[in-house]
């Protein structure tokens, strides 16, 4: 079970997560969207396409861009279609990962 959190709230949690560059990709349903707030910010990876991002609102804290997903990902990277990844403080847990390995 993997877990992302920030600012004292579980953001996410999934037992069926993606993993790619080191990064957890958490199906977009077990995401509390309540944290979520639009971003404008979008960036270019090679090989997954354009991603775009989100501003985390918690308690009346933000923390800007710090999750991102690909809306149209390239056929490379259709698996992470649908999900939702974070950085920029957030702690992502994994119970079947050692802390250390996902830094």
């Amino acid at each position: 079970m993997a877990k992302a959190m920030w600012d004292g709230e579980i953001l996410a949690s999934s037992s069926d997560t993606v993993l790619v560059e080191g990064n957890h990709y958490f199906p977009a349903e077990s995401v509390r969207k309540e944290f979520l707030r639009p971003s404008g910010t979008h960036t270019t990876c090679p090989w997954k396409g354009e991603a775009s991002y989100y501003t985390l609102e918690v308690h009346g804290n933000r923390n800007e861009d710090a999750a991102w997903y690909y809306p149209d990902p390239k056929s490379a990277a259709e698996q992470i279609k649908d999900h939702v990844a974070f950085w920029h403080g957030v702690e992502v847990l994994d119970d079947e990962i050692p802390s250390a390995a996902l830094r």
